[in-house]
């Protein structure tokens, strides 16, 4: 195709313009060994979720400015891969509450990591609860051999190597609940509902258990927001730098991690919700309507999603800003890099208080006066991928949400017959009549 008149030609210098000869050559040499297939292995490209590192320069003059601010590195998610430097030796197993389908594969994945794994298992104290449970002849021999702790009063910091989950989505939220900084892997088997990020099938789960706990794994580190809320009349710490402090250190009692989202809605208030929206510092807006949603990607898929929002891979860095009905047409969901730090306030125009909560749970209410700071944790979810990153979260997508679920296009040559006589006949009466030819 000619270029347009007047259009700049691209640059290329010679040295380059023989290099890519001579590549595309070498390239069509392979493809036709390989039947016209193109093979990975001498592929210039590689597989990689990361977006490729931009040039620097922008034509003859402009260029970026190098500073210290600018060095990091990043870690193609498609390489991250699980590895242990010692064998792992605690579990965790947290399986799906009043779910009587759960309890026989439970007593089962205990007793194999009991005696031919001989790891040390905990559990819930509420589980031995269980009427059901301890009915169970093969669960009374192994009771007594399991640790157990008990939710909002022990410390599991530092005390699980391993976590795997039984159940729905919501095993996997309780898990991200339980450990507020670093968490151990977690393998998600799916004994729930929905099952979108439990991609483990339970048939087979000795072989599946036993390739993870030798390293042969790819992961999922699906990112967590930081949450700590703001109170008027708390005089404990101070608002602007309750977000700079370290969070390697122990988390404030008010800053709480997220994996799926954080919502801010009206409650039961029949009025509005005027909700006050800041980035890093920067009035960006006022949400009139049912409220917020600010999301992870892993959330995307979430309530976000029923709000109108798009999916994002778990592998993007980035937050979702979703309004919750709002009285606007034109106020759509944005997504705004990972690095930035939101703060939510209730407007004072607002006639009404707030409420939020937290991937579902800890609800509160938010006064005048009060805000809410919300950015990326340094403390993701590795999530262990049954096939690996792309792969696993396709599947979900098709399985869990059928997205995308239609029927097929017929082709013209089913339909030749018809565009050829010019019959006024409807599409029905034609299938009807291949029906009755058969």
């Amino acid at each position: 195709m000619s270029a347009l008149p007047g259009a700049a030609k691209p640059f290329k210098s010679p040295k380059l313009q023989a290099q890519i000869n001579s590549s595309c050559k070498e390239n069509d040499r392979k493809a036709e060994e390989n039947g016209g297939i193109e093979s990975s292995s001498w592929w210039w490209r590689t597989r990689s979720l990361n977006a490729p590192s931009p040039f620097q320069q922008f034509g003859p003059c402009g260029r970026i400015m190098k500073n210290s601010v600018m060095v990091m590195q990043i870690q193609d998610p498609a390489s991250q891969r699980l590895t242990w430097y010692k064998p792992p030796l605690t579990v965790l197993v947290i399986k799906k509450v009043s779910d009587a389908s759960v309890l026989a594969p439970f007593v089962q994945l205990v007793t194999w990591l009991l005696i031919e794994k001989n790891m040390v298992v905990w559990v819930e104290s509420a589980v031995l609860e269980d009427s059901l449970l301890n009915e169970d002849t093969q669960f009374r021999d192994i009771r007594d051999k399991l640790v157990t702790f008990k939710d909002g009063r022990d410390d599991l910091t530092d005390r699980i190597d391993f976590i795997v989950c039984l159940g729905g989505d919501g095993t996997l939220l309780y898990a991200s609940l339980l450990f507020q900084q670093s968490v151990p892997p977690v393998m998600a088997f799916h004994l729930g509902s929905l099952g979108f990020l439990t991609p483990f099938r339970f048939d087979n789960f000795q072989e599946q258990l036993t390739s993870v706990l030798e390293g042969h794994a790819a992961l999922t580190l699906r990112s967590r927001l930081r949450c700590v809320m703001h109170r008027k009349t708390d005089k404990r710490h101070q608002a602007n730098h309750a977000l700079d402090s370290d969070e390697h250190s122990t988390p404030a009692p008010n800053s709480i991690l997220v994996l799926n989202e954080v919502v801010i809605d009206r409650g039961p208030s029949p009025y509005l919700s005027n909700i006050d929206l800041f980035l890093d510092g920067k009035y960006i807006t006022s949400v009139q309507g049912d409220g917020l949603i600010v999301s992870t990607p892993t959330g995307s898929t979430a309530y976000a999603v029923a709000a109108g929002a798009s999916m994002i891979h778990p592998s993007v860095p980035a937050i979702m800003v979703t309004p919750i009905c709002p009285h606007s047409l034109s106020f759509r969901p944005i997504v705004v890099p990972a690095g930035v730090e939101l703060k939510i306030s209730v407007s004072p125009e607002s006639r009404n208080t707030s409420w939020v909560s937290f991937d579902g749970r800890n609800r509160q209410e938010l006064f005048h006066g009060d805000f809410l700071r919300v950015t990326t944790s340094i403390y993701p979810v590795p999530s262990i991928c049954a096939q690996d990153q792309i792969s696993d979260w396709f599947a979900s997508l098709a399985d869990g949400l059928h997205w995308n679920v239609r029927k097929r296009q017929k082709c013209l040559d089913e339909l030749s017959d018809l565009t050829a006589s010019g019959s006024e006949d409807t599409f029905d009466e034609i299938e009807n009549l291949k029906l009755y030819d058969l």
